[in-house]
């Protein structure tokens, strides 16, 4: 029997590579999608490329699209990245406006292209910065509007399917899961303000999250921050 196509967006850090290498255990032909969107820590993008090389998806495209047009994120325009610490109330300025609504959709295009059913996305709604477009809710509106939405949908060729294979899992135990599918934590970044040599500043929330999963895990996280005492 022939393996089966997925399409798996990754964007280089730790949640994405999980989820790839999940998906490349469940049996799928992975293919990688990654964008290139303008983001201050394009660094990821070198993380992505190793990952897709190192789990073997059979293909992985980066997507060219400068976010940075809009704005609206201390992603993607001339605003300081938060670093006072987690769980401040509200939707932090690191959200970037109808973020994963842009990147599901064009998986969505390249799905149909391949006549997949199946698209992998490592969003989490336990441990993480309170994004609207990583709830369960939203995946579920997607996955239905991606089967009224295309050609392969109308006409009953693929019925989408949208795997959240993390997203009831505590920032632990995806390290956990991380660690029992062999992913490799050097290669993955999580950090959204890097400094010029790539190394994590340790303070944002994204930092603040995996360091907390790996203290949590029991696993030594082996990337570099930027302060000593991490």
């Amino acid at each position: 029997m022939d393996t089966k196509p997925a399409v798996c967006l990754l964007s280089g850090g730790l949640d994405s590579a999980t989820c790839l290498a999940y998906a490349r255990r469940e049996g799928f032909a992975c293919y990688a999608l990654s964008f290139d969107y303008g983001q201050r820590h394009r660094i990821e993008l070198e993380s992505a490329a190793k990952l897709a090389a190192i789990l073997c998806a059979a293909q992985h495209v980066i997507m060219p699209i400068d976010l940075r047009v809009f704005g609206g994120s201390a992603l993607t325009a001339d605003i300081d990245v938060p670093k006072d610490g987690l769980f401040k109330q509200g939707i932090p300025i690191t959200y970037v406006p109808a973020r994963n609504t842009v990147f599901l959709s064009f998986a969505l295009a390249w799905a149909e292209v391949l006549n997949a059913s199946d698209i992998f996305i490592g969003v989490n709604a336990i441990d993480y910065s309170g994004y609207p477009d990583c709830r369960p809710e939203f995946i579920r509106a997607f996955e239905h509007m991606a089967n009224l939405a295309t050609k392969a949908g109308v006409e009953s060729r693929t019925k989408i399917s949208v795997h959240t294979p993390l997203i009831t899992l505590s920032k632990s135990e995806i390290v956990k899961l991380a660690h029992e599918l062999r992913v490799d934590f050097k290669i993955t970044h999580s950090c959204y303000d890097p400094d010029e040599q790539g190394r994590a500043c340790g303070l944002c929330d994204s930092c603040r999250l995996r360091l907390k999963g790996f203290e949590e895990a029991g696993v030594a996280d082996p990337i570099a921050y930027r302060h000593a005492d991490l």
